[in-house]
């Protein structure tokens, strides 16, 4: 409830407690009554009257202490007196700083005057905490030199709080703080159709403001933040937003019909003496629903909001937007909405099961970390980095390419075999990139096509070094990071600053063949002679060739390296071409050559071994 007063040399109370007197007609009504404020007297007049808000001040903290029949109920109910709070919103002048707060002095010492009268009395309440707003009102052609403050304690029953405003954005200011006490948020119901009023045929959009409960547009504000965005706004001249809905052409639905609604709240418009104010609750009090509509950035719109009254109240109904609880629940394919439908379904299982939950004994009572909290640590580890979806990752869909670095990784303790298993996939990886393989994903969800291979590798790279120091927690662990940022630079400017060049293929296949916890130093000392004595297009050994290579050309004699230009190959090929023997035809002057020169030749080895051996 709301109590009016207006100060000058007394405190005229224009309304009381009674609910026949809380309602717009009677405020106007009093206001009228009491008339318009005397103009100033000049020094040659008789001197002004005691003109002062305090009187104002004082005739509210009196009447606060009135029980109204509301609180007399609930005393009654509880067996008890009520907690009784309040504000009061104060609209005056001062001229400075300093006189604003002997203002607030004089009403703290008023409050603990009012309730030490109260005490004791049986049909009086004490007042618990009060929250005194004052706004500061000035003229438009002078600065204020009264300066605003934030909420502060003055003591523990009082709060207060100043806005020095120009005098006429006092609607607007009260319309903000109005929001703030009362929790409220404001709907802009926008392209309502009404009929001019000079001209009967013709119609125009108009805009009607409402204010009602913020736990109204909940639901919607808590959707796509670029729809949310979209629809909220701030109106020229006020401080708060509003939440912009488009009227719905009601098709014969009326407010009986049953809706589909998570809440509903009382509504009020903002400016209550407009016609597209009254129009659109003339409307709705006589038994029409109207339906808000709110837009939506990617194209469409989706029904929000419902208008309608209620035993001569409008209320507006804020609709469900999502799947109704009592449709089958959607499945996991389906994603949240029935948008997302590319998860990781079979990875998910498998990371369930390797976070299983099995009941164990502890191994002493005086273990460092208990068994769940081992567990947690394994868990919050494993999900540190895990895409959700097949399209937001790269490196989990080549897995013909990584294997089995993603399980060896995530494991607890690594042994040296799978530090040397990762070292040696991390060397082939090296190698498909040194002769531009390109890579195909397994899962058709991740697009390569039109991606060059070099923005392929730099997308794998980065995000198998994301993963790996994700999962740095033990000592091999680190070392298995080292190896890839030592065989695979990761900022290339900082290393073209420093000088560092690539590692070259050859040094990189000598590193994968000298990987290996059983090698011994012959072998060792093998690879390291041939590395350094084989020519770039020797063939390797058989026992070390490793399958991952699709071409086993270096980098200076392989026509797929993007580093040399087409005459370069072509020359090359015609080197190689000058080193085979050339045909006897073509040496010396005659150019003849005998065909067949040993066809009559006695040595021509034992014709019965030819025989055996071909039986």
């Amino acid at each position: 409830m709301v109590r009016f007063f207006a100060s000058d040399s007394i405190a005229h109370i224009i309304n009381t407690w009674s609910t026949s007197q809380q309602s717009l007609n009677h405020i106007m009504n009093g206001c009228a009554l009491l008339g318009v404020p005397p103009a100033h007297h000049s020094l040659r007049d008789v001197p002004p009257p005691d003109y002062t808000v305090l009187h104002g001040l004082r005739a509210a903290l009196e009447v606060v202490c009135e029980p109204t029949d509301y609180q007399l109920e609930i005393s009654k109910f509880i067996g008890g007196p009520v907690i009784n709070r309040c504000r009061v919103i104060c609209i005056t002048s001062a001229r400075d700083n300093e006189s604003m707060n002997r203002l607030e002095e004089i009403f703290l010492k008023v409050l603990n005057q009012q309730n030490s009268n109260v005490s004791g009395k049986d049909k009086l309440l004490p007042i618990n905490h009060c929250h005194l707003v004052i706004i500061n009102t000035f003229p438009v052609t002078i600065e204020s030199s009264v300066t605003n403050h934030a909420p502060k304690n003055l003591s523990p029953l009082l709060t207060t709080e100043v806005h020095s405003i120009n005098a006429p954005l006092i609607p607007n200011k009260l319309s903000s703080l109005i929001l703030e006490h009362y929790d409220l948020a404001s709907t802009t119901v926008t392209g309502i159709p009404m009929k001019e009023e000079q001209s009967a045929s013709s119609s125009a959009n108009y805009d009607v403001e409402i204010f009602h409960a913020s736990s109204a547009h909940t639901a919607i504000l808590k959707g796509n933040p670029a729809d949310s965005a979209a629809i909220r706004t701030v109106k020229e001249g006020l401080e708060y937003e509003t939440v912009t809905l488009k009227w719905c052409t009601p098709r014969g639905v009326t407010g009986n019909e049953l809706q589909n609604c998570t809440a509903m709240h009382r509504i009020t418009p903002v400016d209550v003496n407009s016609r597209p104010s009254l129009c659109l609750i003339n409307f709705l009090l006589n038994g029409r629903s109207v339906m808000l509509e709110m837009p939506r950035k990617a194209g469409g719109k989706i029904t929000s909001h419902l208008l309608a009254a209620h035993g001569g109240e409008i209320f507006v109904h804020t609709l469900c937007t999502a799947r109704s609880v009592l449709e089958d629940p959607p499945s996991i394919s389906e994603g949240c909405g029935g948008r997302v439908t590319d998860y990781r379904i079979p990875d998910f299982g498998l990371l369930i099961k390797q976070n299983t939950l099995l009941p164990i004994k502890a191994k002493s009572s005086g273990e460092r970390l208990k068994p769940l909290h081992r567990v947690k640590d394994r868990l919050f580890r494993t999900t540190k980095y895990w895409p959700l979806t097949i399209t937001s990752t790269l490196l989990f869909n080549l897995k013909q390419y990584i294997d089995p670095v993603p399980a060896l990784i995530v494991k607890d303790e690594m042994l040296d075999e799978d530090m040397y298993t990762c070292k040696k996939v991390f060397c082939n990886l090296v190698a498909l990139e040194a002769s531009m393989e390109p890579l195909h994903p397994q899962n058709s969800g991740q697009r390569m096509k039109g991606q060059k291979r070099e923005e392929q590798y730099k997308a794998m790279w980065n995000e198998l070094e994301l993963f790996i120091r994700c999962n740095i927690h033990s000592k091999k662990h680190k070392m298995v990071y080292d190896c890839l940022c030592e065989l695979h630079t990761f900022n290339f400017d900082e290393d073209k600053a420093n000088g560092k060049q690539p590692k070259d293929l050859n040094e990189t296949r000598n590193q994968l063949e000298n990987i290996g916890p059983t090698k011994d130093e012959n072998t060792q000392r093998a690879s390291v002679i041939r590395a350094t004595t084989d020519s770039p297009m020797s063939p390797p050994p058989l026992t070390n060739l490793t399958p991952p290579f699709s071409r086993q050309n270096s980098s200076k004699g392989s026509m797929y390296n993007n580093h040399r230009t087409l005459y370069e190959i072509f020359a090359n090929m015609a080197e190689k071409s000058k080193t085979r023997p050339d045909f006897a035809g073509r040496q010396g002057d005659s150019l003849v050559a005998k065909l067949y020169p040993n066809l009559k030749s006695d040595d021509r080895g034992p014709r019965s071994d030819a025989s055996k051996e071909m039986e």
